[in-house]
């Protein structure tokens, strides 16, 4: 693909020129180390990026009030991607002529993939999705990946007795992975012989409406649910159950643990909703966590008070990223290559996160496994994350 073509898309990308233009006047500004971070400010995932940034934006104020990047304040240069992988890598081929050490973004699956051809020789790409699975090299991926998501969700479902699943996932990236985890997860040992995925539907993530799936669903007898898909499409799974009087659990992808679609859902957010997380909500006190976990976690809930933000998934997918990659420039200097802060990374074994201890030679682009993910509950009352089980998946027990 010829990257330097134009696109010609919709009127909506002219705004691609001018977030361009602006990468050299951000560059020039003294005393700070400009960080770009491509994420969906509109568009369908808006409220994914939105909240990204809020977060990203939360820790440099963390990081600039201990000192910044080698005494250079951290600062973010955010890039609207309109939720369209064609305009993320006409972003990300627009920061590559500055010829930076990192990039981070996009937030979904379809533009990190996008984006990860351009990065063969660097700069490092920090994705903020934990949807994509990247070899050894310059692309790492955020928070406890989507496999291990749904290996908590299906061991939480095992144990609680519900053994026979439907899958309702969309037909793009994000649903393909979904499709992907999911098989791979049935093949475990403890679920090979157990779990059983008794009707397998698809749908477009345009589509608004999926009643033929939800009705085939309700009549083969599954006991559960795992629709893997975020944003729009979820609330289109949600609006069917519904319509259809299906009323069995249901997981979606963690992407939609944010305050803001459960504000925007209430009136049809299903009663048995079961969230995929990352460890960093407040856990109850039968969860221990290593102390240093506490501390990370505690130190981000003090900093997105003074914003008056509460920590959601846009926390679990930025906040440990943007810190790793502020660790490795304050380590490295602000002179740092992509090849240098790709070193420090794959060589962290012992990093205190929000969402655990990082160990990149044990867990290689990612740094955290399966005891990073959890299932959580929405508390409509308190509008809180409540937590369901044990990090890996096993329910609490009451």
């Amino acid at each position: 693909m010829n990257i330097a073509r134009p696109i010609r898309t919709s009127a909506g990308l002219i705004g691609v020129v001018a977030a361009a233009a602006m990468l050299s006047q951000a560059a020039l500004a003294a005393g700070s180390y400009d960080v770009n971070v491509v994420v969906p400010l509109t568009g369908g995932a808006a409220f994914v990026g939105q909240g990204q940034k809020a977060t990203l934006s939360a820790l440099a104020e963390q990081i600039n009030g201990t000192g910044g990047i080698a005494g250079d304040k951290l600062n973010f240069i955010f890039h609207d991607d309109q939720t369209q992988p064609q305009v993320a890598v006409q972003l990300a081929s627009q920061v590559l002529g500055s010829q930076p050490a990192v990039i981070m973004g996009s937030s979904l699956v379809a533009m990190c993939l996008a984006m990860a051809p351009l990065m063969g020789n660097g700069p490092v790409q920090y994705c903020l999705s934990p949807g994509i699975h990247p070899k050894a090299g310059y692309v790492y991926s955020t928070s406890s990946s989507s496999t291990d998501q749904i290996a908590a969700v299906v061991r939480y479902f095992r144990l609680k007795g519900w053994t026979r699943i439907a899958t309702l996932d969309t037909t793009d990236a994000s649903g393909q992975d979904g499709d992907r985890s999911i098989a791979e997860v049935m093949r475990y040992p403890e679920n090979k012989d157990t779990m059983h995925v008794v009707i397998a539907e698809h749908f477009n993530p345009s589509d608004v409406s999926v009643a033929a799936q939800i009705a085939r669903i309700k009549g083969s007898g599954a006991q559960a649910i795992i629709a893997w898909t975020t944003g729009a499409p979820a609330a289109t799974v949600f609006r069917g159950m519904q319509q259809e009087a299906v009323d069995l659990p249901v997981a979606p992808t963690s992407g939609n643990q944010t305050f803001a679609a459960m504000k925007q859902w209430q009136a049809f957010l299903p009663k048995n909703l079961i969230l995929a997380s990352a460890i960093y909500p407040p856990h109850p006190p039968g969860v221990k966590l290593d102390p240093r976990v506490d501390a990370a976690q505690q130190a981000m809930e003090a900093t997105l008070a003074k914003r008056g933000l509460k920590a959601d998934n846009m926390v679990a997918t930025s906040w440990d990223a943007g810190l790793i990659v502020a660790s490795g420039l304050r380590k490295l200097g602000t002179g740092a290559t992509a090849a240098q802060l790709r070193h420090y990374i794959d060589n962290l074994t012992d990093f205190p996160g929000v969402d655990g201890i990082y160990n990149f030679q044990k867990y290689p682009q990612r740094g955290v496994g399966p005891l990073s993910s959890t299932v959580t509950a929405y508390d409509a009352k308190t509008q809180s994350w409540v937590w369901l089980s044990q990090p890996g998946g096993a329910p609490l027990e009451k």
